[in-house]
């Protein structure tokens, strides 16, 4: 059953089904869950799920404190030991199913897709643990690839994976296969995203249709660059096959080759691509080259159908800045940054728990209606830092009021300034240490 009534309190009422469904779930089927949170305790696995969702960026022991729960750091570590990064997947997922974003273009919903790495301490025992030319001395990274609705503002699947074996193509592949669209969708992604075998998945989905940026230099696909370097909206179709006959070649048949026999051992020089369908198959989908302000060309491969203008569609990928602008928001307005553990496990609990509580707060703000001033030369919008940070103490606090919520993230806003260009200035950034954490 979805929510209708996005209010704090109903959104707060979900998120604890959600978690009490997951635990319950984890328990039936793992009868050693009972075993481990059988005794009287503190903290139960409902506290502890809960302070986890709620955690900001102090140590264990000052999150403790401001939880109002008497027990110790050594205490709490043991006990999320019990408990798998599995029920915090449930839960978020669960979260989602109860809540309706209801915001769509023309009737789809719009979800982007793209990876980040989140620091973590260094342990080279871990799976996660990788070295590097410009560190030699090695460091942890876990890789995150979500779909995130851009309209909506909210995550909604997720796959998580150590940094040395990440594969954004492959969990893409992943999401077509696994994940249920009952909704017409687009997926949005960016280059490197593009391949043969993913646009395949795509067309085989009834409900999902793709916008993707692909390359238009000499690493394009073979009909992609055939086109002319001007503005256009063309259908290209061909065919593709794993084999390498005569009649292939005379029928101009783009080869992906792959490896056949699983039982033979390859070179790793030798260069092989996935493909999950028939072959010879053929394909079929729209390229849009649309001009840039900056006077650069830029070319889309989508499945949309010609209702959709080539304005909208450039619209519709610039959209996915948003998922951009959403991993900055998770990483430093909710705080994913000051992690609370060094192992893998306890690391991908927290990134679980960060994105329920962001959405969380983004089904919040997406109610809240900001009056505009004719006075005002910017239009004004919610702070969304100070916003995630109310947000969280509403949801720690007991009873808390709706109405002071809405208020109180109501009076801090900031101005939007559309079409601003900043050359993005990306620099490494290290894991931020648990003895450096401020008291406040």
């Amino acid at each position: 059953m979805q929510v209708v009534n996005n209010t704090p309190s109903a959104l707060k009422n979900q998120i604890d089904e959600s978690i009490d469904k997951a635990i319950k779930r984890y328990r039936e089927n793992y009868p050693k869950a009972k075993i481990d949170f059988s005794r009287n305790r503190v903290l139960t696995m409902e506290t502890m799920v809960k302070l986890i969702l709620s955690m900001q960026g102090g140590s264990l022991k000052k999150e403790l404190y401001d939880a109002g729960l008497n027990a110790s750091a050594s205490a709490f570590v043991q006990q999320r030991k019990k408990i798998p990064w599995t029920v915090f997947e449930d839960a978020f997922e669960n979260f989602n199913k109860n809540c309706e974003d209801v915001k769509k273009y023309k009737g789809y919903r719009v979800l982007a897709i793209d990876g980040t790495t989140v620091n973590m301490a260094r342990n080279p025992k871990s799976d996660s643990f990788m070295c590097s030319d410009s560190n030699p001395k090695g460091y942890n990274q876990l890789h995150v690839n979500p779909l995130y609705d851009v309209l909506n503002k909210t995550y909604q699947y997720c796959v998580i994976q150590p940094q040395p074996r990440m594969d954004e193509v492959g969990c893409l592949s992943f999401f077509l296969a696994w994940y249920d669209f009952p909704e017409k969708t687009i997926i949005v992604a960016d280059r490197g995203y593009e391949s043969y075998n993913t646009f395949a998945h795509f067309l085989a989905h009834p409900n999902v249709d793709f916008l993707v940026r692909v390359k238009q230099d000499r690493s394009a696909m073979r009909e992609i660059g055939k086109l002319p370097m001007q503005e256009l909206d063309v259908d290209i179709s061909f065919t593709i096959t794993t084999t390498q006959t005569k009649a292939d070649k005379e029928n101009g048949y783009i080869l992906v080759q792959t490896r056949k026999n699983e039982d033979r051992i390859y070179s790793n020089k030798t260069r092989a691509g996935h493909w999950d369908f028939p072959s010879p198959y053929p394909m079929k989908f729209r390229v849009v080259r649309v001009l840039l302000d900056t006077g650069e060309y830029e070319t889309l491969a989508t499945s949309l159908p010609r209702s959709f203008t080539p304005e909208e569609i450039k619209e519709l990928y610039h959209s996915r800045w948003g998922i951009e602008t959403a991993f900055r928001e998770l990483k430093y307005g909710i705080g994913l940054v000051n992690l609370h553990g060094k192992q893998d496990d306890f690391v991908i609990q927290e990134i679980f728990s960060a994105m329920l509580m962001m959405n969380f707060c983004n089904r919040i703000v997406n109610e809240i209606v900001i009056k505009q001033k004719q006075e005002n030369i910017h239009e004004y919008k919610v702070n969304m830092k100070m916003a995630m940070y109310l947000c969280r103490q509403f949801f720690r606090t007991k009873d808390a009021d709706d109405k002071k919520l809405v208020c109180d993230i109501s009076q801090y806003l900031e101005p939007v300034r559309p079409n601003r260009r900043d050359t993005r200035n990306v620099k490494a950034k290290s894991f931020v240490g648990f003895v450096y954490r401020v008291s406040a």
